[in-house]
């Protein structure tokens, strides 16, 4: 069955794809809703200045804002309605996820199965509307202050109308935007959230190489610069194509059994373990809790009002993207999130326990209680490689940046979604493309076998 696949993937063609209708149905789908989102995001929010604001936020550099904006495709610098994007939801489906895992109640809804998922799905999206009023609210209360004191106030007509229409738009639009998400993951290609987050860090691209090779050409930034950084950005991409499909194969197996022809056979599996487990929310976790202090500092004009007090202006100063400090905590919050992560994702007890259930055993190490101790150990060595992986992805472009003045959003992070997205759309178009030439096999089969009859 392996070869039949691996013949089948290896005569994949365009020939292939065109026959294959119900797959370009679905690419046409996702395309569409990525040209949607990419509509909404030039929408402004009611009682918004464009021009202001446009003028305004390249002052509010470096802080949470910044870096969601980067997420968003530029929608939270042009305050569109869907300023916030996904990221609400997603915090929301961590939280979850990270409940089911810690929490007794969810823990049972997680066995219930389907009907299970759907509650904790239902939980997911009320998570993610009180997150979204609360951040929706903050930002609106943010905007009647943002450039005020320079005479040219982003917002129109401050007060209670303002704040409760532009916190109603904001929830509007990220709901639609998760609606979106889970029509491309039922009926289009890829995952649908993963699919938006990198569309509007791609849609960023194209400016952020202009800039950069503009600068080369003007002299600004220096020719052997430029080149280092494309070198750096091509190799990075090789490294965390490598890295992001290596895994730990640990060798099952199985009782023997007697088959139809009465010989005894022992069955093998092999059970694959991730190098990078945790995926790339250790980067975006630490992000957002560094660059949260120094966006509340920048949002409150603390660097613009003397009577803050000099301990704000310290802590904004130290917490500028790469300063020491900022990055010794990004690097270490990444670490954390590796570890508490991967012990979410990979339950080392209930793995030992099903493999126990079914028969299964690792080859030297006994069923039970030594079997789960076995995965811890083998799930905390795998993590440090990972780790350690994802701080270096990370670090080396925030550091490197920071000091040739090339925009940080950039950095690894940013590489790491749009790699990994990438490849699991690939992958998925692969498994369509398979599934259809089975399909044809099938028919000729059943064609072959009615005329022999």
């Amino acid at each position: 069955m392996a070869s039949a696949a691996e013949q089948l993937a290896s005569n994949i063609s365009l020939s292939s794809f065109a026959k294959a209708t119900e797959l370009k149905k679905r690419l046409w789908f996702t395309l569409g809703a990525l040209v949607l989102f990419r509509f909404l995001s030039y929408v402004p929010i009611p009682g918004i200045d464009p021009t202001a604001m446009a003028s305004l936020f390249s002052t509010q550099q470096g802080g949470v804002l910044d870096f969601f904006n980067t997420f968003s495709g530029g929608s939270l610098e042009r305050m569109s309605i869907i300023a916030l994007g996904v990221m609400p939801y997603i915090t929301a489906s961590i939280v979850v996820q990270l409940g089911g895992s810690l929490y007794e109640p969810w823990k049972q809804l997680k066995k219930e199965g389907e009907t299970g998922r759907k509650k904790l799905n239902q939980y997911t999206r009320y998570l993610t509307v009180l997150l979204t009023t609360v951040q929706g609210y903050w930002i609106a209360v943010g905007l009647e202050s943002l450039g005020a004191s320079q005479g040219i106030p982003a917002v129109v007509e401050p007060g209670m109308v303002f704040r409760v229409a532009a916190t109603i738009t904001l929830v509007g639009g990220t709901l639609f935007l998760m609606w979106i998400g889970e029509q491309i993951t039922a009926r289009g290609i890829g995952n649908g959230v993963s699919l938006i987050i990198m569309a509007g860090i791609v849609a960023t691209l194209p400016r952020t190489l202009a800039q950069l090779f503009e600068g080369g050409r003007t002299g600004t930034i220096d020719p052997l610069t430029v080149t280092a950084v494309v070198a750096l950005a091509v190799g990075l991409v090789m490294f965390i194509c490598f890295v992001e499909r290596a895994q730990r194969r640990v060798l099952i197996q199985y009782p023997k059994r007697q088959t139809a022809r009465g010989a005894m056979q022992q069955e093998r599996s092999h059970l694959p373990i991730k190098v990078n487990i945790s995926g790339v929310i250790p980067p975006i976790f630490a992000s957002s809790l560094l660059l949260m202090p120094l966006t509340v500092i920048q949002m409150a004009g603390a660097q613009n009002n003397p009577d803050s007090g000099d301990w704000l202006i310290t802590i904004s100063t130290f917490l500028q993207h790469g300063s020491p400090l900022y990055l010794t905590l990004y690097g270490a919050g990444i670490a954390f999130f590796c570890f508490f992560y991967a012990a979410v994702q990979f339950n080392s007890e209930d793995t030992a326990e099903n493999l126990k259930r079914h028969g299964g055993f690792i080859p030297g190490i006994r069923p039970g209680k030594a079997t789960e101790t076995y995965f811890d150990y083998l799930v905390t060595r795998i993590t440090v490689t990972g780790a350690a992986y994802l701080v270096l992805i990370c670090l080396i472009p925030e550091f490197l940046f920071s000091q040739a003045g090339v925009p940080f959003y950039l950095g690894g992070t940013s590489l790491l979604i749009v790699v990994n997205v990438t490849m699991d759309t690939v992958s998925q178009i692969q498994s369509h493309l398979i599934a259809h030439q089975y399909g044809d096999l099938i028919k000729k089969a059943k064609l072959k076998t009615g005329r022999r009859r």
